[in-house]
């Protein structure tokens, strides 16, 4: 028994020595595959390892499990490592396409990191100290994460140098230039919102204050309320005739408010005019509280829901018209902003958005796309839609715009089609009624 016990002995521990060392060699090779994993292996990988691991005759079949958990999850995290290197690539193009707005590429092809400093310096003060960066008096903050604060000042400024110069072109604490003109075609090319001013706009000479609510709603305020130089129509008599006149104007007839302003949205014809009370019972009484209206004219919808008691901003363009002075001797809140800016509120804050003939075909499908999408973001759950007589060609309304939005992801409580009348062409009318779903 114990020559038996003094020959095995030292058999069992050869054999355990020589499971030591292959485990040795397998952590070896192991640790070198990582890494080489890590460095990029070429798809002839798992060729190579068959012929190292037969020229070191290690019995891998041992440990099929760890072996092929280990291979997958390498695999694993090099496509995950592809996909990151990918996004990086993709971020770097469109930090590059950024900052090449604000300083040239180098002979390289790099962008130039002081490109952006050098265009602040060859501006005059006045625009650097309106779109420069400011230091903070108490330095960094954890909360901006930023020891700077940056003015907001539409990107497209930087592109347009001599017009953004030319509007920033005044005496400091002096009266502003009478360019209002001007202004809003710095909006329009995509300078937005505009850098702010050391100066003081003009008051209109003679000035008399608006007239009381509800009394303002519909009453035409007095000339001396405006500054008319910017404008063809030198009085608002003129505005109100203009409707008369030949040519195109912006909103024709909208400051006539004894005109058809006074019956907008009052009646349902079950086609293409909605009322707003149809619309205000889509919703439980008083659920329907503040609200916008993208491309308002002269405010009319505004002033009908504000005789319901419910808030709407509305946006609008000063084209040949003081519509947004106009919008404010009402009683109501204008907003001075193109349809292509971001919409300044928050997400899930608006019950209702309503939009007549403004978000139409004249847009691109692409910035129309963003526009749904963005008024998506700031209706609240359960929050209304008002497409109202959105024109378009026909075949645009199957093919493009009704899988626009449905892509979005609106729901639809109501959807009128109707031909426009007015021309003959194949012209069609949309006005639909969409909500955003609770959930």
């Amino acid at each position: 028994m114990g020559s038996s016990e003094g020959y095995e002995y030292p058999k069992k521990q050869r054999s355990t020595t020589r499971m030591k060392l292959k485990v040795l060699l397998l952590v070896i090779l192991t640790n070198l595959l990582t890494i080489y994993f890590f460095a990029g292996a070429p798809s002839s990988f798992h060729h190579d390892i068959s012929h190292y691991t037969n020229a070191l005759s290690l019995p891998l079949v041992s440990w099929p499990n760890t072996t092929t958990d280990l291979l997958s999850e390498l695999a694993t995290t090099r496509t995950q490592l592809a996909a990151t290197r990918s996004q990086l690539s993709d971020l770097h193009q469109r930090l590059q396409v950024v900052a090449g707005h604000l300083g040239r590429p180098n002979e390289g092809g790099e962008v130039d990191e002081d490109g952006g400093r050098r265009l602040l310096e060859s501006l005059p003060e006045e625009v650097r100290l309106a779109v420069g960066p400011h230091a903070l008096p108490l330095g960094f903050s954890p909360r901006s994460g930023s020891a700077s604060v940056y003015p907001s000042v539409g990107f497209a400024c930087l592109k347009y140098k001599d017009d953004l110069v030319q509007y920033m072109k005044y005496e400091v604490g002096d009266e502003c230039p009478l360019d209002d003109k001007f202004a809003q075609r710095l909006l329009l090319k995509g300078c937005e919102p505009l850098p702010r001013r050391r100066c003081r706009p003009r008051s209109p000479e003679g000035y008399v204050g608006p007239a009381p609510l509800p009394e303002s709603l519909w009453q035409i305020p007095p000339d001396t309320s405006i500054i008319w130089e910017p404008y063809t129509c030198k009085s608002y008599e003129c505005l109100v005739n203009r409707v008369k006149q030949p040519g195109f104007y912006d909103c024709k007839d909208c400051f006539n408010l004894k005109g058809r302003e006074k019956n907008r949205w009052l009646s349902d014809n079950g086609k293409l005019d909605y009322s707003i009370d149809w619309v205000l019972k889509t919703k439980p009484p008083g659920s329907i509280r503040i609200g916008l209206d993208i491309g308002g004219g002269s405010g009319t919808f505004a002033a009908r829901m504000r005789e319901r008691n419910i808030t709407i901003i509305t946006t609008s363009m000063n084209l040949d018209g003081p519509f947004n002075s106009f919008i404010a001797s009402r009683g109501l809140i204008p907003l001075h902003m193109s349809v292509s800016q971001r919409l300044p509120f928050f997400e899930n804050t608006l019950d209702i958005v309503h939009s007549m003939h403004v978000l139409s075909n004249w847009i691109p499908n692409t910035m129309l796309e963003f526009t749904f999408y963005d008024i998506y973001r700031v209706l609240r759950p359960g929050g209304l839609l008002w497409l109202d007589h959105f024109f378009c060609e026909g075949p645009q309304m199957n093919q493009t715009y009704a899988p626009m939005i449905d892509k979005v992801g609106f729901r639809k409580i109501r959807w009128s089609a109707g031909m426009k009348m007015d021309k003959n062409r194949n012209e069609w009318y949309l006005s639909a009624l969409l909500e955003k779903p609770m959930t």
